[in-house]
């Protein structure tokens, strides 16, 4: 959908605003005062009742909201995502409708934002070159540091969809299994906890088992796209991995931001993925295709301070490609389904968006500006995650930010 940023909103938000009219995203929240979920959009430094609003001057699509979270609205499909999207924006750049709107906006500190959907199935992929080559170097020294098959599909797990949290829950520290350097397996809480900085891309439109969804039709089924940190407990995952792959060490949390971005303030985004070679088959080849790779640069800090800067826009295999893929084999997309980029890394050591390649794996500790050193996470480290894309004719895409502090292991 194509989009023109000129109008202003008689809130008279400053053009530099992350999220003003060219961004527009969703969430859900409550207030101290009053605990009824409610669908919101964030505009400005406010949160618009959406739930309300929809009530009194969208009577069409006033059932989409009445559940206070996305569901139903990620269920509706494209024309309701438009016509959602278009009649927000009119209602906050029409003068005549500021006495019905104004007292709908709530100071974005008074929203308490909850989960946005329902989640239904999580999948995570492993599709930046640059953290899969970190890590085969790390555990593969002197051979390839790719799997032979890397480079001709999107890699990625199936993982748990209960435990998909919002941003700004605690992580309490997974209990396992998991191997001592000299050999002995003991139970106990993770020692070597770490984060994965990616992007969520949260579907709408549904599909049919035993059909696929093609690369052109990546914009018919997602919704739009959140921030996610894949917490991983890389001592767990080590030992269990072989030879199935990450269960118990990555499923006790996955966190997203309260902010899903529609894919339509993302067009000026949009940029050309990096050339692949091999020449990906035919259900996977974009070349002739329209561009999904993605402008967005996030930004990590652990305990108030940057530690990393991934770029989205470097990433080998686009969301379309691992659409395409998740469904080539027939399985089917429910609306609420959830799927993770994979870590985000770049070339630069300051890009790597995981704690394992910061450290190489706790050889080359990380010294923070107040003098501590990390490897791995401590009980009582938060991290937040934050990103950034460009919109049209200048403006910036927030995304919000996800957060979680990790807590000690229970008993």
């Amino acid at each position: 959908m194509s989009e023109l940023t000129t109008e202003r909103s008689w809130l008279d938000l400053p053009a530099s605003h992350v999220f003003g009219l060219h961004n527009l995203p969703y969430g859900c929240f409550v207030t101290r005062s009053d605990d009824r979920p409610r669908v919101g959009v964030a505009i400005g430094d406010h949160v618009l009742d959406l739930t309300a609003a929809a009530a009194r001057l969208l009577p069409e699509y006033e059932q989409l909201f009445t559940q206070g979270s996305l569901d139903r609205l990620l269920a509706a499909g494209g024309s309701a995502w438009s016509s959602v999207r278009c009649a927000v924006r009119a209602w906050l750049t029409d003068d005549r409708v500021r006495p019905v709107i104004e007292p709908l906006l709530i100071p974005v500190a008074e929203a308490l934002m909850r989960l946005p959907f329902t989640v239904a199935d999580y999948v995570d992929f492993y599709a930046s070159e640059c953290h899969a080559t970190n890590i085969g170097r790390i555990f593969r020294p002197g051979s390839d540091p790719l799997p032979p098959n890397w480079k001709h599909l999107p890699l990625g797990y199936h993982g748990r969809a209960g435990t998909v949290v919002p941003s700004g829950t605690e992580v309490v520290r997974p209990c396992g299994q998991h191997q001592t350097p000299d050999g002995e397996v003991v139970f106990g809480p993770s020692t070597r906890l770490d984060i994965e900085a990616e992007l969520g891309f949260v579907v709408g439109t549904p599909s049919s088992l035993g059909t696929s969804v093609r690369l052109d039709a990546f914009s018919e089924h997602v919704f739009g796209v959140c921030l996610l940190n894949d917490w991983s407990a890389r001592d767990i995952q080590a030992w269990e991995y072989v030879p199935l792959g990450p269960f118990l060490g990555k499923s006790f949390a996955t966190s997203i931001s309260p902010w899903i971005v529609p894919l339509a303030a993302l067009d000026a985004a949009r940029v050309r993925p990096p050339t692949r070679d091999p020449q990906p088959l035919p259900y996977l080849d974009d070349t002739e295709a329209e561009p999904w790779g993605l402008d967005v640069r996030l930004e990590v800090l652990l305990n108030g301070h940057v530690v990393a800067r991934p770029p989205f826009r470097t990433m080998y295999w686009t969301a379309a490609q691992q659409l395409a893929h998740l469904t080539v084999n027939g399985a089917s997309l429910r609306s609420g389904d959830l799927y993770g980029s994979g870590t985000i890394s770049g070339p630069e050591r300051e890009q790597r968006g995981s704690l394992i390649e910061l450290s190489w794996n706790g050889t080359d500790p990380l010294v923070l500006p107040d003098g501590s050193r990390r490897t791995f996470l401590e009980d009582g480290d938060e991290v937040v995650i934050t990103a950034t894309a460009p919109g049209r004719q200048g403006t910036t895409v927030g995304f919000g930010a996800v957060r979680g502090t990790i807590v000690a292991a229970a008993g």
